[in-house]
């Protein structure tokens, strides 16, 4: 799995190496179980991750995303299954997201 490196060299010739979180993307198809994502998102499903597993990657990528509150970044990381064909506990991603909206999985989404 390919992650982001940062490597820092100061005046002095010292270094700072930083490994990074993998993409989003990556932890998805990694907990699906993928190589890939659907050449044909809308159409054509690969793979399906649990929303506990949105959950976690969205904990784990916090930091780097836009969202303020662990709701919306789980929100992004199922929006991301959109683009890749995979659903999210057997369901469509847009499904999900509806769901969420409305308030049907705060229980997990509290944190």
């Amino acid at each position: 799995m390919q992650v982001p490196v940062r490597v820092e060299v100061d005046e002095k010739k010292n270094f700072t190496i930083s490994v990074g979180i993998p993409p989003t993307t990556a932890l998805i198809m990694k907990e699906a179980g993928v190589e890939k994502g659907s050449g044909e998102p809308n159409t054509k499903i690969v793979g399906d991750v649990s929303l506990e597993a949105a959950v976690t990657i969205a904990k784990m990528k916090l930091d780097d995303m836009l969202s303020y509150d662990l709701k919306n970044a789980v929100k992004e990381v199922v929006g991301t299954c959109v683009s890749l064909g995979i659903t999210v506990s057997g369901k469509k991603p847009k499904d999900m997201l509806k769901e969420i909206d409305s308030g049907a999985h705060d229980a997990v989404l509290v944190g």
